[in-house]
């Protein structure tokens, strides 16, 4: 009939019990006439496992050295799941990221880019009518070095497999049947959303919901790749991620998500001069640190505080960079903050609704919670609050931009 890829996380195939009853899923995906591509992440929680035993050696690990440890988890899910799809009778055969052609570029390890796809083995396992496993997360480089593909990478590697492929649809699996308002797990009133646009769900993904890795989304809008975001655990549909329409235009704001792994470093008493901030950055770029939010504060005297947010795993690097050219800038002092928390409304509909950002400001000062950055773009309201807030800054934004209320979602 066609061409499926199949992405499943770690939660779905955790233990060898829920990696033959993936596979059985997968079963009957074929038996329905279909040629099935498989993508998988590591089993459970594998791959924190890997940094942490890394963490215990290394203060700075190398990052060639991590991208091959932190890739060894897929392949265990891959080959374990394989070997049972062939146990069931099922033809299967284990891909590793560079067996499968995944062709990346050099530049970081740990957060490589793809470049293009070789699909040459995989496409010969489809014609003998075997099920392609793939490892996510991982390719290599033109020299032979493999490389991970960020976080999250594993929705990367199936939905550029479903690109190079040209299949027929792109099912991501997961532990949650679809993109809920918010976390259903901090807000028990959530709701899931029936279809979002590419560019709320890359919104949502970049501002710290964990449904699906940014990067992917980014993919598959570039090459209009549509993606079914469902459960393992059940058969219920999930949601659609695809093109904005008019329909999906008429809400306002989709969904809330919040980040609690950034952290905020503030280079107090620096002089209000042209080339301070270039010179920040600049040094911020060479080490390979993004930077997210950013507030310069009014100028007195000719002098000012400049605060941006980065990762948390980046801030001691971040730190250390700001510490090099500190007397070159002139700050007085740098000071780090890590109990920030970053909380996000996404929704396409505040392109032409106004009133957005007042409501949402508001409805924070209501419940005692100060505003300590602001960033928006043309979809999305940020902010940055005490993480100890955070939760109770989620719930409210959700009863007040009513979110849990049925019939609102496209």
């Amino acid at each position: 009939m066609g061409l499926i890829v199949m992405k499943f996380g770690g939660t779905s195939v955790a233990t060898p019990e829920l990696i033959t009853r993936v596979a059985r899923r997968i079963l009957a995906t074929k038996k329905e006439g279909n040629d099935v591509v498989v993508v998988v992440s590591a089993m459970g929680d594998a791959t924190d496992e890997l940094e942490s035993m890394a963490a215990k050696i290394s203060g700075e690990p190398a990052e060639r050295e991590m991208a091959i440890l932190m890739i060894t988890g897929e392949r265990v899910s891959a080959a374990l799941l394989a070997i049972a799809l062939n146990e069931l009778g099922q033809p299967a055969r284990a891909f590793t990221g560079w067996q499968a052609g995944i062709v990346t570029d050099s530049g970081s390890p740990l957060r490589a880019k793809i470049r293009r796809i070789e699909a040459t083995r995989i496409r010969e396992a489809l014609r003998e009518g075997s099920v392609a496993v793939v490892t996510g997360y991982q390719g290599v480089t033109e020299d032979g070095d493999e490389t991970a593909l960020g976080r999250g990478g594993s929705d990367l590697s199936a939905v550029a497999l479903a690109c190079a492929l040209k299949a027929d649809a792109c099912e991501i699996y997961t532990d949650v049947d679809g993109v809920y308002t918010t976390n259903p797990r901090l807000v028990k009133d959530a709701r899931k959303i029936r279809a979002i646009s590419y560019e709320e769900m890359l919104e949502l993904a970049s501002m710290g919901a964990q449904v699906m890795q940014a990067r992917s989304i980014e993919y598959a809008k570039k090459h209009g790749t549509v993606i079914h975001v469902r459960s393992s655990f059940s058969e219920a549909p999930g949601t659609v991620i695809r093109e904005a329409d008019t329909a999906m235009e008429a809400v306002v704001v989709r969904g809330i998500a919040y980040d609690m792994t950034e952290a905020k470093i503030t280079v107090r008493g620096v002089t209000d001069r042209p080339g301070v901030a270039a010179t920040l950055f600049n040094r911020m770029a060479q080490a390979g640190i993004n930077v997210d939010m950013i507030v310069q504060n009014v100028s007195e005297d000719g002098i000012t505080d400049l605060s941006f947010t980065v990762t948390r795993p980046d801030l001691k690097k971040a730190m250390d960079s700001c510490l090099l050219i500190q007397r070159d800038i002139g700050a007085r002092e740098i000071v780090a903050d890590e109990e920030i928390a970053k909380i996000s409304l996404v929704g396409i509909g505040m392109r032409s609704h106004t009133g957005v950002a007042a409501k949402m400001f508001d409805t924070l000062a209501c419940h005692g919670i100060n505003i300590e950055m602001i960033s928006t773009s043309e979809i999305k309201i940020s902010c940055i609050v005490r993480e100890a807030q955070a939760e109770t800054a989620v719930k409210a934004l959700h009863t007040t931009f009513a979110l849990d209320r049925e019939g609102d979602e496209y």
